[in-house]
């Protein structure tokens, strides 16, 4: 009876972490990362004007190289078939997307679909900026927030009229481009939940395996016991952890998916 409290317990830990995980909101997606975002867009002024400073403003100077031969060989796939062209373009987008996501501490899962939705405060601070005022993101944002959101928006649009040609110009913009849209979203909110998705994943795997050493040991040992009902008990806890640490793999497997 100790035995299967013993394994109850560690049970009861690894059902709490995992119901922790799946009660997180899934994280939505930067719009940098979507064929419909400003990077993606760049990228293709740049393949259609030949001019690679479009997409290089996205990424920070030692990756200049690497971007530019893969917007090359973008160019010259041009002119092999369509079919070339596609996969081409589909590589110069992710590589770019990927390279500028890694200089912000990022993952990249890949580039998003037309239509992929986005938070709506993005969408309002994209507005703001296409406008040139903040009344898009009018409600959304503490009104003690306001002043600093306003003076990030203000050198946005001071930046925003740089010459294509001058890249550290253009890197000057995006990085104000960059701190405007974390603000205007909630940066310190978007962190918090991000290291309490860690911070639970971390519980599951931990108690997981403490549950499954646990258990381990207890079968072995009821092996050694005569009496049959007794050795049975090693295999109840053993099965239910096994279906515990299933489940905590597909809900870290689908919150991984959409961050």
């Amino acid at each position: 009876m100790k035995k299967v409290t013993k394994s109850a317990k560690f049970i009861g830990r690894s059902l709490m972490a995992l119901s922790i995980v799946a009660a997180l909101p899934l994280m939505a997606s930067a719009h940098c990362d979507t064929m419909e975002g400003p990077t993606v867009s760049d990228a293709k002024k740049a393949l259609e004007s030949n001019n690679v400073n479009y997409a290089l403003k996205w990424v920070q100077p030692e990756n200049e190289k690497a971007i530019t031969q893969v917007f090359e060989e973008a160019m010259k796939a041009e002119k092999v078939s369509p079919e070339a062209k596609n996969l081409a373009d589909k590589k110069f987008f992710e590589e770019l997307v990927k390279v500028h996501r890694a200089g912000e501490g990022a993952p990249f899962t890949g580039v998003k679909p037309v239509g992929t939705p986005i938070d709506e405060k993005i969408a309002a601070a994209d507005k703001s900026i296409e406008v040139g005022n903040l009344s898009p993101l009018e409600g959304m944002v503490p009104a003690e927030k306001m002043p600093e959101l306003k003076e990030r928006f203000e050198k946005v649009m001071a930046l925003k009229n740089f010459d294509v040609n001058n890249v550290d110009a253009g890197r000057e913009y995006i990085e104000a481009y960059v701190s405007f849209f974390k603000f205007a979203e909630g940066e310190e909110e978007g962190h918090a939940a991000q290291g309490e998705a860690q911070e639970s994943q971390h519980a599951v795997h931990t108690a997981a395996k403490e549950s499954e050493h646990a258990t381990n040991t207890e079968a072995k040992e009821n092996k050694e016991i005569s009496n049959p009902k007794t050795a049975d008990m090693g295999t109840i806890p053993f099965a239910v952890t096994s279906a515990i640490t299933g489940l905590a793999a597909l809900a870290l497997g689908l919150k991984r998916k959409f961050q």
